[in-house]
């Protein structure tokens, strides 16, 4: 495939400095990947390019990490293995072509099918070295066989030409009979790596998802999901519980925010790696986990139940200041639920004697598009809220505000480096509308809409970037994000209480905002009434 030029490299080659300000990234990114954090390390190099977007030696590991990393969790997926054991060489390549078809007519750019076979080509280079994947698919093979069919596969493929979808499906084609006859890797097996590969190449927001990965996602859009009712944070050599949901099992269990998980089922976090323990928590609905948890350095292990777990868009509602009627909600995504449960707490306020509201979207990662609009539409009058545009014109739309009334409140909203995706539409709007003041942090910039498809015949589905969007004025969100009127200097915590006196930088600064807005806006209120009487007064002097 002489045309394509990405991941030319050696996946498993050491990064090279190419400019001072990426040197300590790829030397830390190069000792993550020896160990094998590839969870960590794309994290890493996904970070750093928000800063330097245009570093390709960063893009580069940024990709093969994330190769490394998707390959980890689909073979720690029991659904994955499934569809493996269940599909045969036919189906696969059905479940291929299908996913071809869909990056051709919905993806937001045009594809470059060079790249997609390229890079399922080297998905499948880096499945062919990985201990797990050998252990399935190639018991008793050795590494040296395994290595000499890399290099044949390679060769064989050199003067390929790739420049549309059917070139694609015939590389994966081609190379899975040549794998089959090689050294008895089965049709699917190389196929799934294409499929993995295809969509990963396209962009970071765009996957495969098994069957299990799809159930969860639809669940989480619908307001809940299948666990044990916590959010984690990934270190070496454990798991950090960051938040409890309560009513889930883990609540039940007596599991608390800042506990420390060891083990997973017996299976040590510092052994098996903190991304594989964190999937090895999710399981089928009804199925029990055991978690070892280090307190006061004397570890228990806990029998935990998977189970449905309902999921709070709306986290945090109250007044963060009685005397001024401040009033605070945190938003912690945007779901199905969200404006129902928005429209309740707004009400609560209301009867609570809210005379200017705060609302939170630090560390919200988004959601539904239209749940976004949903919320933006409760103060925005009229005009546009968002617009999206794509390269299928079903995918350009203009959102438009519709609501017969709206809250005119004086409005707040906090935002960080975490608000993302629908957070940023909910801002923007706010920001250009002049609806109320941005404060805290530039917002994390993913200004891109992506749209689940299922697969018909795997189960399982992809997540495809259909359009970019941009906000009422036509700014565009990608990687520029949403810039707040009011910078908070200090860090700001993600998860508060609404009392005010917890030392939260950027609520303290929220709350002194919605003061300075309230007091503008009866000056301005006075103003009016003053300039409305004088106006009388003059008209009946004459």
């Amino acid at each position: 495939m002489g045309q394509s030029q990405v991941l030319a490299e050696n996946p498993t080659a050491q990064p090279q400095p190419v400019a001072a300000v990426s040197d300590s990234v790829l030397v830390q990114g190069a000792e993550l990947e020896r160990e094998g954090r590839w969870g960590e390390a794309l994290s890493l190099y996904q970070k750093t390019l928000k800063d330097f977007p245009k570093n390709k030696s960063i893009q580069t590991r940024r990709s093969v990490a994330r190769i490394h990393f998707d390959l980890g969790r689909r073979y720690s997926d029991s659904s994955f293995l499934k569809t493996i054991e269940s599909t045969d060489g036919k189906k696969a390549k059905n479940v291929y072509a299908e996913v071809l078809l869909k990056v051709q007519s919905y993806y937001v750019d045009e594809p470059n099918w060079a790249d997609i076979a390229s890079y399922g080509l080297t998905a499948l280079e880096v499945a062919l070295m990985s201990p797990e994947f050998q252990k399935i698919n190639l018991p008793g093979i050795s590494d040296l066989d395994v290595r000499a069919t890399i290099v044949a596969t390679r060769k064989r493929l050199e003067s390929a030409s790739v420049n549309n979808r059917h070139d694609a499906y015939l590389v994966a084609d081609d190379t899975a009979k040549f794998l089959s006859e090689k050294i008895g890797l089965s049709q699917q097996a190389t196929v799934y790596e294409f499929v993995c590969g295809a969509i990963s190449a396209l962009d970071p927001y765009s996957a495969f998802m098994s069957s299990n990965q799809y159930s969860e996602t639809m669940s989480q859009i619908e307001g809940n999901f299948v666990g044990l009712g916590v959010e984690l944070r990934t270190h070496k050599d454990h798991l950090e519980i960051v938040n409890v949901i309560p009513g889930g099992s883990a609540a039940v269990g007596g599991i608390v925010k800042g506990d420390r998980v060891s083990a997973v089922d017996g299976k040590s976090v510092a052994q098996i790696g903190s991304e594989r323990a964190a999937d090895l928590m999710r399981g089928v609905e009804g199925s029990f986990v055991g978690i070892t948890v280090d307190r006061d350095e004397r570890p228990q292990t806990v029998q935990l139940e998977r189970r449905r777990v309902e999921i709070p868009s709306v986290d945090q509602v109250g007044i963060v200041d009685v005397k001024n009627g401040v009033a605070y909600i945190r938003l912690t995504n945007f779901q199905k639920t969200t404006a129902r449960d928005f429209d309740a707490a707004l009400w609560k306020l209301h009867r609570d004697g809210m005379r200017s509201l705060i609302v939170d979207v630090r560390g919200n990662p988004g959601g539904l598009l239209s749940a976004s609009v949903e919320v933006a539409d409760r103060f925005v009058s009229d005009g546009i809220i968002v617009s999206t545009r794509g390269r299928n014109p079903m995918e350009d739309f203009t959102h438009q505000a519709n609501l017969a009334s709206t809250w005119r409140v004086p409005l707040v909203v906090l935002v960080d480096g975490n608000s993302a995706s629908a957070s940023e539409i909910f801002a923007a709007a706010i920001r250009d509308h002049q609806r109320g003041k941005i404060v805290g942090h530039q917002s994390y910039g993913k200004g891109s809409v992506q749209g689940i498809f299922p697969l018909n015949v795997s189960g399982g589905g992809v997540r495809l970037t259909t359009a970019k969007f941009y906000s009422p004025t036509g700014k565009p969100i990608n990687q520029v994000g949403v810039k707040a009127d009011v910078i908070v200097h200090e860090t700001a915590k993600t998860s508060v209480e609404p009392t005010g006196e917890n030392g939260d930088p950027g609520l303290q600064v929220g709350i002194q905002t919605a003061l300075r807005t309230m007091q503008a806006r009866k000056s301005a209120s006075t103003t009016s009434s003053l300039r409305s009487e004088l106006q009388k007064r003059q008209f009946a002097d004459r």
